[in-house]
């Protein structure tokens, strides 16, 4: 895994005097027909080339110069190969000069759905747009964050709006763990002093916390045999991975972790073994993962995994007494991190929030959001809702209401008007 930038997060925001101007309304009928077509475009993790390339053509018809669009080689260095890295516009303050010389702010969404949304239809039913298929989720996470950061970008560019200096960024491969915006080039971002990432759900809803997980690979060695002739010279590897997940089940370090005052999850999500049924399984690969708010308790979750396995390799013998063999590799997927609630830019989140009639509400987050590492490496980062519901499944659903609002605030939050 390529070394985290090691850049250091601003501690203060400066803000902007509060505008005399009423904010902006953005054009929301536009905005929803950027969603649709946004949602009607395939782009599971890795593949997210034809998004980015729909996002870039409307900046680039609205005006915006094709030297302040670039992309990154973030697809270069993720695990998994990808098509095109992370998207980034960049535009300089204008208007009065108290606008122009206000922090550089930023706005981000990620551009990959999981595969479940590929070749979605999406139709309107009742004020909420939904999957016309019942095998297939909608894509609202995150192509609703894809639409207002683009919308907003259109917004300015095209009405001439006064604003501070502005980073809008489209990441990729943000459902692998996020992997694009580990990687992203921070010197293409133009040092926002806050940032304000649409990925959630409720409009009102402000998420300045999220948890941090790590990624675990087993692999689980065992040896074969005839499953016929001679069973008892062989070394299940499938025995052993299934030994460790019951005794992680049955000691609480499955699922949700409860110890003492400590929380966590921890899950064994994928197990690859076997091809055939009369050969004694010489060979798993079983990926887990771990996730806390405590980095200190993420660390025992992970101890225990690993505990699990070894132990339950070294208990599964033939007869002659050879026992199996476990080699784990643990990856620190992302950090957790907290902002605190006089923030900058959760002040400006919670103003924006109160001036389209919402009330706002801040909230952790028990999954990871791209705002983990621009948090850490980059500016305080909020993630704010953008209308979906029951994502990632064939439930899924966006509410255009909630959409709308997140609109309004995305428009006031570029504009500085959230005041």
């Amino acid at each position: 895994m390529k070394k985290k930038p090691t850049a250091k997060r601003p501690t203060s925001a400066k803000r902007s005097a509060p505008s005399t101007a009423a904010p902006p309304e953005p054009n929301l009928k536009r905005a929803e027909k950027i969603l649709l077509e946004l949602l009607a475009i395939a782009g599971p993790s890795g593949e997210e080339q034809a998004v980015a390339d729909y996002v870039a053509r409307r900046l680039l018809e609205a005006g915006v110069s094709k030297s302040a669009i670039k992309t990154d080689q973030a697809h270069r260095h993720t695990p998994r190969p990808g098509k095109i890295g992370n998207l980034v516009c960049t535009l300089p303050g204008d208007g009065p000069a108290d606008v122009r010389g206000a922090g550089r702010r930023m706005f981000s969404a990620h551009m990959d759905t999981v595969p479940l949304c590929v070749g979605v239809k999406p139709v309107v039913r009742g004020g909420r747009l939904a999957p016309a298929q019942k095998d297939k989720a909608l894509g609202g996470d995150d192509r609703s964050g894809v639409a207002i950061v683009l919308s907003t970008a259109l917004e300015i560019v095209e009405r001439g709006l006064p604003h501070p200096p502005l980073t809008f960024l489209w990441t990729v491969q943000e459902e692998l763990g996020l992997q694009g915006v580990k990687q992203v080039k921070l010197s293409l971002l133009g040092k926002p002093t806050m940032g304000f990432n649409f990925d959630g759900g409720e409009f009102e809803d402000l998420v300045v916390g999220a948890t941090g997980a790590y990624r675990i690979a087993i692999q689980v060695h065992g040896r074969a045999s005839h499953a016929g002739m001679h069973p008892e010279n062989g070394v299940s590897a499938i025995t052993i991975a299934s030994l460790a997940v019951a005794r992680l089940h049955q000691d609480g370090w499955l699922g949700l972790v409860t110890k003492g005052n400590k929380t966590g999850t921890s899950n064994v999500g994928i197990v690859q073994a076997g091809d055939a049924t009369n050969v004694i399984t010489p060979y798993a690969l079983v990926r887990a993962e771990a996730r806390s708010h405590d980095p200190a308790f993420r660390k025992k979750i992970v101890a225990a995994i690993e505990k699990a396995f070894r132990d339950a390799a070294k208990a599964v013998r033939n007869d002659e007494g050879t026992c199996g063999r476990v080699e784990i590799d643990t990856v620190l997927d992302y950090e957790s991190f907290r902002l605190a609630d006089d923030d900058p830019a959760v002040v400006a989140c919670r103003e924006a929030v109160r001036g389209v009639g919402g009330e706002p509400v801040t909230k952790i987050s028990s999954g990871g959001l791209d705002a983990n590492f621009l948090s850490a490496c980059c500016a305080s980062t909020v993630t704010l809702g953008a209308g979906q519901m029951s994502v990632h499944t064939a439930d899924e659903q966006l509410d255009l209401a909630k959409f709308r609002q997140a609109c309004r605030i995305a428009l006031r939050l570029a504009t500085g008007t959230e005041r």
